[in-house]
């Protein structure tokens, strides 16, 4: 059964591609749970829109950001965020966070996929972080604190 994905689905695909999938997992799963809906031909027009609009946006989002490269080098993000004793923290801190901490600090928006993050901080201080766009790099500060609860 062809269906639009309305979300990223882990190994299926990403938002508004058009992906065949057997009819049960589409009927039991995708579709109740507002994952995907049946690809019918409106559908699959407004997907195909959809797609190339992210495709414009990413591109002038890239290149905006690559005109702003050098005021992401030397920047110092701070975050806090719960801890034990030890310094590890009770959950991980994520791409999403960052950029938006990032955002919130200094009005630079960095597409998630352009931060390299190979995994979740997890402990406190001072972290030091990549934005890479094709064959350039600079590298920020990411400064995790321990909250006080």
């Amino acid at each position: 059964m062809k269906v639009v994905l309305l979300k990223d689905v882990a190994k299926i695909g990403k938002m508004n591609e058009i992906k065949d999938v057997s009819d049960g997992h589409a009927l039991n799963y995708l579709i109740p749970q507002k994952l995907a809906k049946t690809a019918t031909t409106g559908a699959i027009k407004e997907a195909e829109r959809m797609q190339r609009e992210n495709e414009a946006k990413k591109i002038i989002q890239k290149d905006l950001l690559l005109k702003n490269f050098g005021d992401v080098k030397g920047v110092k993000i701070t975050m806090t965020a719960k801890s034990s004793n030890k310094g590890h923290l009770f959950s991980g801190i994520h791409k999403e966070e960052i950029i938006k901490a990032m955002h919130e600090q200094t009005r630079l928006e960095i597409d998630p996929e352009f931060l390299i993050l190979e995994h979740p901080i997890k402990e406190i201080g001072e972290h030091e972080l990549e934005v890479k766009i094709e064959d350039r790099a600079v590298k920020f500060t990411l400064e995790i604190k321990s909250e006080l609860h």
